[in-house]
Formats: C-alpha cells, structure tokens, sequence
C-alpha cells in the first residue's frame, strides 16, 4: 500500500484548515473588542450627570441642615427658643437655593473648559 494521500483525503484537510483559521479569526475577534465610542461617551455623560445631581442634592440639604443647626444653637445660647431656628432655616433654605442655581447657571461643555484654562 502507497502513503501517498487521497484527493478526498486533501480536501478535508483543506476544509479543516480553513475552518480553523476561520475560528481562529473569530476568537482573536472576541478576545480583543473595540470599546465602542458611542457607549462609552453615553456611559461619562451619565455619570457626570450623576455626580452634578449628587452636588445639586447635597448643597441645598446642607444649606438647610446648617441653617437649622445654628438657628438651634443661637436659640439655646439666647433663649428664643422656636424664632432663631425658623429664621436660620429660612435662611438656610435660601442659601441651599442659591448654591443650587450657581451649579446651574454655571457654564458646561467644551467652551467652558477653554474658558477656564484661558484664565477668562
């Protein structure tokens, strides 16, 4: 008997070669992917817009709890027991506001950035 291959021999040999390669390609494919852009821009505009509400929320709460806390404090210190601690709060109400309209009315994007490394 010869050792010499078949035809039908060679051409599932080819077969087989290039199915692995195929499977290769696709496994190099899988274990090295592209971030894509566009989720991961989606996914920072997110959590900046988190982290700004975050800010947003614990201005205006801590406006308020330390208008309150002064307002008790200067209340027991002066014994007008309910009336410093309504103004303070008022107060500290006002002040959370205010903090929170500064956040908004601040400018954002690109230009902003410019602005601030310009010195403007």
């Amino acid at each position: 008997m010869s050792n010499e291959p078949k035809p039908e021999e060679n051409q599932s040999e080819e077969a087989m070669k290039a199915r692995l390669a195929a499977l290769t390609a696709a496994l190099e494919k899988q274990k090295d992917p592209k971030p894509d852009q566009e989720a991961l821009e989606a996914t920072q505009r997110t959590g900046r817009a988190m982290s700004l509400g975050f800010r947003v929320l614990s201005e205006f709460v801590a406006g308020i709890i330390v208008g309150a806390v002064m307002g008790w404090q200067f209340d027991e210190w002066l014994g007008t027991k309910p009336v410093l601690l309504i103004v303070m709060t008022a107060f500290g109400t006002v002040a959370g506001f205010w903090n929170v309209y500064r956040i908004a009315a601040a400018p954002t994007g690109p230009q902003a950035r410019d602005d601030k490394r310009s010195g403007s």
